[in-house]
């Protein structure tokens, strides 16, 4: 019996379909219905019911499953280790981090890594939002968890991690704080904490914007350089300030509210490295960060 075959069983099980069953595997539907067919002849029978609209498993196909799913997994991890130990993938991973993009998403990230290649260690490094992609290209850090856009000629940007609504963060005694939401056409009538640095213009203007969707000036002021400073001047009263949802769990205040922020885009975190400096490591962190992000629900089959 062929690891592939097996493989290819496994995700379509997950997938049940088997055009993204293919995707997933980098190979050609007719690759994965070639697998199956070779792994049903060698069991004797029917794994799958198919139909042009539905594809769903036997019996025979979840006993099947449910007997095979740790081995495979044992035997997948000692494929990938000694895969990591000829390629030299050991030795230390410097990841760098802005505030709350290291979260649960990145300890499962880590944690993933850590099983996979066990012989690499995993340094986390925070960098301040001012400059994000500063210690990234000084090599400071091998990869950064960062949050997009990113849209550089020198860097690569990997999987997305993660999305997450957008807050403004208000002092406690603020009009705004007993709202159940706000516009972003709310900012033109207050001063807005503005953050100061080397970043990307187009990447502030994301986060920060300078005026609202229709046209009107938002008043940046009180520039900070740090994500604390920036917490500190909303909570003494010196503006208010975009940030996301993960920030009402890692850095809640007392001094503080969050509301709801309308018409923003959700911010999206992901890897990004610099092409010139990818390595096993990072290429390895990479795949697995691409195993454990969230994928896209669809009906379709």
């Amino acid at each position: 019996m062929e690891f592939r075959e097996l493989e290819s069983f496994l995700v379509l099980t997950e997938e049940l379909h088997f055009g993204r069953t293919a995707e997933r595997l980098h190979v050609s539907p007719p690759r994965i219905t070639q697998n199956l067919q070779s792994l049903e002849q060698r069991i004797g029978g029917r794994l799958f019911d198919r139909t042009s609209r539905r594809v769903g498993l036997t019996p025979l196909g979840e006993q099947f499953r449910d007997d095979i799913s740790d081995a495979y997994a044992q035997l997948a991890r000692a494929l990938e280790r000694a895969t990591a130990t000829a390629r030299g993938i050991s030795g230390t991973l410097r990841v760098g981090f802005i505030g709350s993009g290291a979260n649960e998403r990145t300890s499962e990230l880590v944690t993933e890594f850590g099983a996979r290649h066990p012989g690499c260690e995993v340094r986390m490094v925070e960098v301040h939002c001012a400059d994000p992609l500063g210690p990234l290209r000084a090599g400071e850090v091998d990869v950064l968890i960062m949050r997009l856009p990113v849209d550089e000629p020198d860097l690569e940007v990997g999987p997305v991690l993660l999305a997450e609504p957008r807050m403004l963060a208000v002092p406690s005694g603020h009009p705004f704080a007993e709202r159940s939401s706000v516009s972003v056409e709310d900012l033109a009538r207050v001063e807005v904490v503005d953050v100061v640095g080397p970043a990307p213009d187009y990447w502030w203007e994301f986060h920060v914007p300078t005026v609202t969707p229709r046209g009107r000036l938002i008043n940046r002021r009180h520039g900070v350089r740090t994500f604390q400073e920036l917490l500190t001047a909303v909570a003494n009263g010196q503006g208010v300030s975009p940030v996301v949802e993960s920030v009402s769990r890692y850095y809640a205040r007392p001094d503080i509210v969050l509301v709801p922020l309308r018409d923003m885009p959700d911010s999206e975190v992901a890897l990004v490295w610099r092409t010139a400096g990818e390595t096993a490591r990072v290429r390895a962190f990479a795949d697995t960060a691409g195993a454990v992000a969230p994928r896209p629900q669809t009906c379709a089959v």
